[in-house]
């Protein structure tokens, strides 16, 4: 027997509740309906204010208890240094490059931009993917690995490994902090994988906007060194940009 519309529209909210975040085809795959029927059940959850809407699919509204890095509840936070910095990053993407981005918002919205662009993008985020699965003319690469569902990653030996049998021409990273040291991510969980990210690439930029700059979180990911640069809103100070430099990093403010 057919569901019901209504019962079709319990069923998404109650696996968009158990997943935080399900990509356009997925819920199409799960429910053997069509992408159009799926867009207009989350149009009409996220007018309950039950889902929000992103491109390519829908992540639960509530907030994060523990705060932190998250990629839904951080969504909206600095949206316009965001949105210039991925709009500088975007212009070192040349057509025919092989790009790197982890999952974060200013990396998603460098993907917004790339869709553009005719590129293979290296992901280990399901949201950029699931994006550029939706409406990209790029070829899309998924790392594999466990996700983690505060970011909508994957990570751990399966991503680090395959990771390590790439080459990229650039990798775009986000972070949680720089400071003089190096730049800092919240975890060893994104570190991880990052630091193969930079070794996989021929040039590296990590995005930070204002907030990130002197700020140290719990581990170190790259420290500075020829191939590693920094795309930032931040007003750093001349010993800050005098040490980088001296290390052979780029710095770039837009």
């Amino acid at each position: 027997m057919a569901i019901t519309n209504k019962q079709r529209l319990n069923l998404i909210a109650e696996y968009i509740h158990d997943n935080k975040y399900v990509d356009l085809h997925t819920l199409s795959r799960k429910f053997q309906t069509s992408l159009s029927t799926v867009r207009r059940a989350l149009n009409d959850l996220e007018a309950q204010g039950i889902v929000r809407r992103h491109h390519g699919g829908a992540s639960l509204t509530e907030a994060d208890p523990g705060g932190g890095y998250d990629f839904i509840t951080q969504d909206d936070t600095n949206t316009e240094e965001k949105h210039r910095i991925a709009d500088y990053a975007a212009t070192k993407v040349k057509d025919g490059m092989t790009v790197m981005l982890d999952g974060g918002t200013t990396t998603y919205a460098v993907a917004k931009i790339l869709v553009r662009k005719r590129v293979i993008v290296i992901t280990n985020s399901l949201p950029i993917a699931a994006l550029l699965n939706e409406v990209s003319a790029c070829e899309t690469i998924v790392t594999g690995g466990t996700i983690y569902n505060r970011l909508g990653v994957l990570y751990g030996p399966t991503c680090e490994a395959a990771i390590r049998e790439m080459h990229a021409d650039l990798a775009i990273l986000g972070c949680a902090g720089f400071t003089k040291e190096g730049i800092w991510n919240n975890n060893t969980i994104l570190a991880g994988y990052q630091q193969r990210m930079v070794a996989a690439a021929s040039e590296t930029f990590f995005l930070a906007d204002s907030s990130k700059f002197g700020k140290r979180a719990l581990s170190l990911c790259a420290r500075y060194q020829p191939g590693i640069g920094i795309i930032t809103t931040a007003k750093t100070n001349p010993e800050f940009t005098k040490s980088l430099k001296s290390a052979g990093s780029a710095l770039e403010f837009c």
